[in-house]
């Protein structure tokens, strides 16, 4: 799949039942070797949709569990789950 294929779709986690952002909107991890995507950088959007410095979900590509046509489903285990 092409990074321009993923590009504009939403990512929701399957957890919470809750959108954290569009790809495009996020930053990639990408392994230097292999050219493989290792994570998602998503930012922790808060207060008028302004960025907080600093704040960030990383989305280890092992938890995404579906890529459709609209959206990205992730599934992060308990032990991961970063609270606010």
């Amino acid at each position: 799949m092409r990074l321009s294929e993923l590009s504009g779709k939403e990512i929701v986690d399957v957890k919470r039942a809750e959108r954290l952002g569009v790809l495009g909107q996020t930053d990639l991890e990408i392994n230097e070797k292999n050219g493989q995507i290792q994570a998602l950088l998503i930012p922790s959007l808060k207060w008028f949709g302004f960025k907080r410095q600093g704040d960030e979900i990383r989305v280890s590509w092992q938890h995404i569990r579906k890529i459709g046509n609209d959206m990205i489903i992730i599934d992060i285990p308990e032990s991961e789950d970063q609270q606010d």
